[in-house]
C-alpha cells in the first residue's frame, strides 16, 4: 500500500475511534455512531480498505484502549455481551464496499450503496444477535427485541446520511489518494 492509502485507512480507523466511545445507553447494547463510520469506511475506502480501518479499530480496543462503548477496551469487551456487534463491523464494511469499485471515484446507481449498506447491517446484527443470545441464554425473540427492533430507526438513518456524504468524500479522498 502507498502512503496515502496508510494514511487514510488510519484516518478512518481513528474516526471510528472517536465515534464508538460515544454511546447512548438503550438497553443492554448501546447507540453509538461507530456504525455510521463502519458504512463510511466501506463506502469510502472500498471492501479491502474499508474493512482493514475496521481491523484496526479492533485491534486497538482488543489491546486495550478504550476506543468502545463507553470508552472501555480490551479482550473482555469482545468476548462481552456485546462483542458480536463489534465483530459485525468487520463484514458490515466489507459488504459495504464491494458496492463501489476500487478503481473509481463513482459510486453507483443511487440504490446500491444503501443497499449495501442494509446488507451488511443484516450480517452485523445476525453476527451480533447470535453472539448475544449465546451470552444470555435468551431466546430469539427476546433478542430480537432488545438488540435488533430498537436500532432499526437509528441505523436507517445512518445508513441515509452515510450514503448523502459517501459520494462527495469518497470522490476527494479518491483524488487524493490516486493521484
Amino acid at each position: 500500500m502507498k502512503t496515502r492509502d496508510i494514511t487514510i485507512v488510519a484516518v478512518m480507523a481513528a474516526l471510528l475511534c472517536v465515534a464508538g466511545p460515544l454511546t447512548v445507553s438503550v438497553g443492554p447494547i448501546p447507540l453509538s455512531l461507530a456504525t455510521f463510520v463502519v458504512y463510511l469506511a466501506g463506502a469510502v475506502l472500498g471492501a479491502k480498505r474499508g474493512t482493514l480501518a475496521v481491523a484496526i479499530y479492533l485491534l486497538l480496543g482488543l489491546v486495550g484502549l478504550p476506543v468502545f462503548s463507553g470508552f472501555t477496551g480490551g479482550f473482555q469487551k469482545l468476548i462481552g455481551v456485546t462483542g458480536g456487534y463489534l465483530v459485525g463491523y468487520l463484514p458490515c464494511a466489507l459488504i459495504t464496499g464491494l458496492a463501489v469499485r476500487p478503481d473509481s471515484p463513482e459510486v453507483g446507481p443511487r440504490w446500491r450503496l444503501p443497499a449495501f449498506m442494509a446488507m451488511g447491517t443484516v450480517v452485523l446484527y445476525a453476527i451480533g444477535t447470535a453472539w448475544f443470545m449465546f451470552q444470555t441464554k435468551n431466546s430469539l425473540a427476546a433478542s430480537l427485541g432488545m438488540c435488533v427492533v430498537p436500532f432499526l430507526p437509528g441505523d436507517a438513518a445512518k445508513i441515509v446520511a452515510a450514503t448523502l456524504i459517501a459520494k462527495p468524500v469518497r470522490r476527494a479522498a479518491y483524488i487524493r489518494v490516486c493521484f
